[in-house]
């Protein structure tokens, strides 16, 4: 039985939504605030957690980055909710590594939806991480049955969809590909996201691997078109 952690310091949005998960077989747990939520997640390490991003304390962005930076919970994937339907703030939950985005106020189905979406989607992320084989290029080395991407010997600490972005770029290295195929491949078809999402994980990655001095920019935009992954 999936277990979703639900974080909204309104009781009757958690109530709601605690009420049509549950009809639908899932276990559902909950948190009124943000320390509370890190708590049951380090915990409990539930399957989904739906944040929202208004709490008391430390709001939804700074529990997911702190989400994000735990190994417990890293993996986890998190579906911000709020009020709050500003493009910046969802670019801004994206970059935080937030994997889906829901404005409020929202339909239960909808939510409902995207769970189960998501949990698809969770099940094929974790196929691929067991697949054998490393991806080498030069000085680059991505092993996915370590989950480590490392540029001479130097380790790089990516969040999941920016591992499995590289991975899928480095896997075909000279091959242009579309920001659409690549939110299709990497985020599922079912993702309500934009192409903006691949930009942004894009410049993160190559935020990471720009600090090590002796890393070339791996990754080519090919203006109007999409990324290609060049060899080294």
């Amino acid at each position: 039985m999936p277990k979703i952690l639900i974080v909204d310091d309104e009781q009757p949005i958690r109530e709601l939504v605690r009420f049509n998960l549950e009809k639908e077989g899932f276990q559902v747990l909950q948190a009124a605030d943000g320390n509370m939520a890190l708590e049951i997640a380090r915990k409990e390490t539930p399957d989904i957690i739906v944040l929202d991003v208004m709490l008391p304390g430390q709001d939804g962005f700074a529990v997911c980055r702190s989400l994000q930076q735990d190994h417990t919970t890293r993996t986890i994937p998190i579906i911000m909710l709020s009020a709050r339907g500003e493009e910046l703030d969802k670019v801004l939950g994206l970059e935080m590594g937030a994997d889906d985005y829901i404005t409020k106020p929202f339909s239960p189905r909808e939510l409902i939806a995207r769970v189960k979406a998501r949990l698809r989607r969770q099940t094929v992320d974790h196929q691929v991480s067991e697949e054998p084989g490393r991806v080498i290029i030069g000085k680059l080395i991505i092993d996915p049955d370590r989950f480590v991407v490392s540029y001479n010997g130097i380790k790089q600490d990516l969040t999941p969809k920016e591992f499995e972005l590289l991975r899928y770029l480095a896997s075909n290295p000279g091959k242009v590909f579309t920001r659409d195929f690549l939110l299709e491949q990497i985020w599922g078809y079912d993702f309500s996201g934009d192409s903006r999402t691949v930009d942004v994980h894009i410049r993160h990655i190559r935020q990471k691997l720009e600090q090590i001095p002796e890393a070339p920019q791996l990754i080519d935009t090919v203006r109007g078109v999409g990324y290609r992954f060049k060899e080294v």
